[in-house]
């Protein structure tokens, strides 16, 4: 399939501007309402914050994507299928039930069947999960009711992940930013190589780029505004339709290299290794402790990272640089004909298990600290 790298950058752009004008709207009218976040023991803002930035991501999900439908330019990803409709009410559900949440704390179970909501619109829409690898075992083509618990799972993951890692300024835009342009360049080799034959994946992912890339300048330190849980929940179901339409459309491995015979779903794992590691931790954590998953604390990797003397730019960067290594990892070798892949293993391997001794429970933390 022939790759027009501009049209790509056009729409990322469109959605980078149109999030960019109208998070100054959304910011007045959060604070004219009151609708901020007040500083708490367990925040880390002196002064109350407005959110619903969420709101200029939306906006600029939905002119990008019908800039990208009238364009012509992805043919393959607008005609005759139902998918785009699919990503447009999935966002806009994920999104809801976030501003609700944001506006009045909603219960955990309503949450969780607002998101499975969520999934459900993007299965009966078709997008989904058809495709799944095992190791050392050929695709196995995913039953229809698996596929559908498969996609629910897939999507409160990818959104609860991202909700998880939003506690500093600029962290989850940034970090989701990043792991969105490195599956877009991944996916554009599967388009190259003929794995994917629709591009409904790598556009999805380069608005979502052009959306994080929109809200940054107004939220990092000290943020002007916050995302809220319906930028977070936005932000996630978008990169677990995005990842469905790449990573579960393939039968194949891409592309005989050792470590992407794991691919392609393993590979948002790995790219977005840092807030699921940190949605790990919170699971374990909470569980161990006998309390509710959406109980809230302060030992995420971000809290572990200021306890151990960094500023909150400098935590924030240092999350950033560790996803944009994991992401060098994932794309090393897929842009070098496999060169150097048997060290993509061990270096992945070896990350985690810094991440794991630098910031597990009761590592790495000054002494007398609660």
């Amino acid at each position: 399939m022939d790759l027009d790298l501009s049209s790509y950058l056009v729409i990322g752009i469109v959605a980078a501007v149109s999030t960019g004008l109208t998070v100054p709207v959304f910011r007045a009218f959060a604070s004219s309402h009151g609708v901020e976040v007040v500083p708490t023991d367990r925040g880390v803002h002196a002064e109350p914050t407005p959110t619903l930035g969420g709101g200029a991501m939306l906006i600029g999900l939905v002119v990008a994507w019908v800039t990208a439908s009238v364009s012509g330019w992805f043919p393959e990803a607008f005609s005759g299928t139902s998918e785009p409709f699919a990503v447009i009410a999935c966002g806009l559900i994920a999104y809801g039930v976030g501003v609700v949440d944001d506006l009045r704390d909603i219960s955990a179970p309503a949450k969780t069947a607002g998101m499975v909501l969520a999934g459900s619109a993007l299965y009966l829409g078709g997008v989904s999960i058809i495709y799944f690898r095992i190791p050392f075992v050929d695709p196995i083509i995913v039953d229809p009711g698996l596929s559908y618990l498969l996609t629910i799972l897939w999507v409160m993951g990818m959104a609860n992940a991202v909700n998880f890692i939003d506690g500093l300024d600029g962290l989850a835009a940034g970090i989701v930013g990043i792991g969105a342009l490195a599956f877009f360049f991944y996916s554009l080799k599967l388009l190259e190589v003929g794995f994917l034959i629709s591009t409904l994946g790598p556009l999805l992912l380069i608005i979502v780029f052009g959306i994080c890339v929109g809200f940054l300048p107004y939220n990092v330190h000290p943020a002007q505004i916050f995302m809220g849980d319906g930028g977070a929940l936005l932000l996630g179901s978008l990169m677990a339709a995005s990842t469905m339409a790449v990573g579960g459309r393939t039968p194949d491995p891409f592309s005989g290299q050792t470590f992407f015979f794991y691919a392609p779903m393993v590979i948002p794992l790995v790219i977005l290794g840092v807030p699921i590691i940190d949605t790990f931790f919170a699971i374990v954590r909470r569980a161990t402790r006998r309390r509710g998953l959406a109980t809230a604390d302060k030992d995420h990797l971000h809290h572990r990272l200021m306890r151990l003397g960094h500023g909150h730019g400098r935590s924030v960067f240092i999350l950033w640089a560790w996803t944009a290594l994991l992401s060098g990892l994932v794309l090393w070798p897929v842009y070098n004909n496999g060169s150097g892949d048997a060290i993509v293993p061990a270096g992945v391997a070896a990350l985690g298990l810094v991440l794991f001794t630098l910031f597990a429970p009761g590592a790495g933390r000054p002494e007398g600290t609660a």
